[in-house]
């Protein structure tokens, strides 16, 4: 199916705003806390808790892991669950957990979804349920 009407580019510079950060040195990751929002291009994901994850270099970043209230949002299309996992370089998000996606009037739920942003297609899948809203009114 369908996902966001722009195709996203995962070269695009990635903003985190959070109440909370906490840096490891040791393993290369930064974990936010507090009402995270992840900013990339015209995709938004937001949750309570974000891990970053760095590559072995520590030059960029490999992968987010997004708990608690997780939302995403890549126009006009939104998206929610209880977890997800972006991986950067290829622009695919994975989310688990009461997914639920909107589009326009129509409403696809189950237990995973894979989101390739930059392709702008996703993959439901486990227990899947759909409303599709027909018409205008």
């Amino acid at each position: 199916m369908a996902f966001g009407s722009v195709n996203a580019d995962p070269t695009l510079p990635v903003e985190v705003t959070s109440e909370t950060l906490n840096v490891n040195q040791e393993d290369g990751s930064a974990e936010f806390i507090g009402d995270v929002i992840v900013i990339q291009g015209e995709m938004r994901l937001t949750a309570e808790r974000v891990l970053v994850i760095y590559n072995q270099e520590r030059s960029a970043i490999e992968r987010m892991e997004a708990t608690e209230n997780v939302v995403l949002v890549s126009p006009p299309d939104a998206a929610e669950g209880d977890w997800a996992e972006y991986t950067i370089d290829s622009g695919v998000i994975e989310m688990k957990g009461n997914v639920l996606l909107t589009q326009g009037p129509s409403i696809i739920s189950g237990d995973q979804m894979i989101a390739n942003l930059t392709s702008g297609t996703a993959t439901m899948s486990g227990r899947v349920k759909t409303i599709l809203q027909q018409g205008g009114n």
